[in-house]
């Protein structure tokens, strides 16, 4: 399906029409016409479960900007991203973004680091990101702040010349193939992987000193904690079994509260994954997208390189082994969740539904709320067999305008606790305090899924909205990017 062929949503002028066309598309999504205000509203309402408090139903997702120095520290870039998660007025900041816990597990050059060099800039960032938030709100009451720790695995890139620098678990039919890895390419051996939980116990315990309320043990979007959940294959104690395959996290959360007590932690699940998809080839010329279709996976059958994927249709999800996972965060007193789904590297459609797609992607399969519908009901299903954890939910941003329209029914409805804003948080971090505060939303600055926050990280460019927000739409990097495109 070509862009020119999807409804956008921009084009639809009340919630009555998104509803409309929701049916038309057989999805089931909540939408409410009309918004409430102030304390009415369902989005402004505090949440208190397990011990932890959160002061309204806004959550900003963890939004990376490739725009760290080369030893981890943050720019002035990063510094006004925090400023602004800060000013969006929403009560949980779940990570802030991805923190590598060691250089070689970064994602990219300039991804922030937790060492001892960038210990103070890390405090600067939350310091900097409750002034924000104090300005927006008039308190740092019900504010939780958490900062994401990571190893990028499979999609390590941490060095100047921006070549993959794999850090793999098992082997992957289809993955390895993308990145040119050959039969013999070393795996990740069980000592590495005891030192890297150790590099996880001591960036906890510095987040804890510099007054991080939880960290996030990051499970999703292909890297190293989604990949173990993945690791059919491997043998050895960290493989095969579910009980092997969660060793990392389970002994990531001991060494935790040994050398943190008083930190809580949460985790960003990939819930369920699908087989990576490619652009058809048959569909795609120069300067065009094909729609994206899976790759080629008769051969694969049962398929066992995914989570929570349907071992005979690896298009379709299985949440039999998701279940298993958050009764074992349940049973190790993780209360924080916040859930997406497969990955930008290899089904972005699903990942991150959009109608424009990045450079290194390919059209929509489909209407893109087809996606936003199966990640809301995953949400909404996880929820119902665990009521004692916080669920955050994905997705949203492609709402547009209406997100506060669904992301209030959402709520209300009982479908996920709170409400995460990722992309849109680049444009418009207070468009869901905007709605509850009853101010008309600025639609200049309401995101169109363009995509340019993820094709310039994919060509060494720190990510932004260069369409929208003037900082970066009048900057040398908007030109570096414009140059980039037509290149493409």
């Amino acid at each position: 399906m070509s862009a020119n062929h999807i409804l956008r949503i921009g084009s639809l002028h009340d919630a009555t029409r998104l509803q409309a066309h929701i049916r038309a598309l057989g999805l089931n999504i909540p939408c409410d016409e009309h918004l409430l205000r102030g304390a009415e509203s369902p989005i402004a309402q505090p949440i208190e479960r397990g011990g932890i408090k959160i002061g309204n139903r806004i959550a900003i997702h963890p939004m990376e900007g490739w725009d760290g120095t080369l030893n981890g520290k943050p720019t002035e870039y990063t510094i006004r991203r925090w400023r602004r998660f800060g000013e969006s007025g929403a009560k949980l900041i779940w990570g802030g973004e991805a923190v590598a816990v060691r250089h070689e597990g970064r994602a990219n050059p300039n991804q922030l680091l937790a060492s001892k060099d960038s210990r103070e800039d890390l405090a600067r960032l939350r310091n900097v990101l409750i002034e924000g938030h104090v300005r927006t709100t008039g308190s740092d009451n019900g504010l939780l702040i958490g900062l994401q720790l990571t190893h990028s695995g499979r999609y390590s890139k941490p060095n100047e010349h921006h070549r993959p620098e794999p850090r793999i678990l098992y082997h992957h039919p289809i993955l390895d193939r993308r990145l040119k890895l050959p039969a013999d390419y070393p795996l990740m051996t069980d000592g590495e992987i005891e030192s890297i939980i150790e590099d996880f116990h001591r960036a906890a315990r510095m987040a804890w000193e510099i007054g991080f309320e939880f960290v996030d043990v990051k499970h999703c979007h292909g890297y190293l904690g989604h990949e173990f959940l993945s690791a059919h294959t491997r043998e050895g104690k960290y493989g095969g079994s579910f009980e092997n395959r969660t060793r990392f996290l389970r002994e990531i959360v001991q060494g935790v509260r040994s050398v943190a007590p008083g930190l809580k932690i949460g985790v960003r699940l990939s819930a369920f994954d699908i087989v990576p998809f490619r652009s058809d080839p048959e569909k795609s010329s120069p300067g065009k997208f094909g729609p994206g279709i899976p790759e080629e996976f008769a051969q694969l059958i049962p398929y066992r390189w995914g989570f929570g994927v349907n071992a005979e249709n690896p298009t379709e999800a299985d949440l039999t082994e998701p279940i298993k996972f958050l009764s074992l965060l349940q049973d190790l007193d993780i209360r924080l969740v916040n859930l997406t789904a497969g990955s930008p590297y290899y089904n972005p459609h699903l990942q991150r539904p959009a109608v424009f797609p990045p450079s290194d992607g390919y059209s929509p399969p489909h209407d893109p709320l087809v996606e936003v519908a199966r990640q809301m009901e995953c949400v909404r299903e996880l929820k119902k067999h665990f009521p004692e954890l916080i669920f955050v939910g994905t997705g949203y941003t492609y709402f547009q305008d209406f997100l506060p329209h669904v992301a209030q029914a959402a709520i209300r409805e009982g479908w996920v606790d709170l409400v995460g804003l990722g992309r849109m948080v680049l444009s418009y971090p207070g468009i869901l305090w905007d709605a509850i505060n009853g101010q008309p939303l600025n639609h200049k600055l309401i995101c169109r899924t363009f995509s340019d926050c993820t094709t310039a990280p994919r060509n060494g460019i720190p990510s932004g909205c260069y369409p929208l927000d003037g900082y970066y739409k009048k900057s040398e990097m908007a030109v570096q990017l414009k140059a980039v495109k037509a290149k493409l």
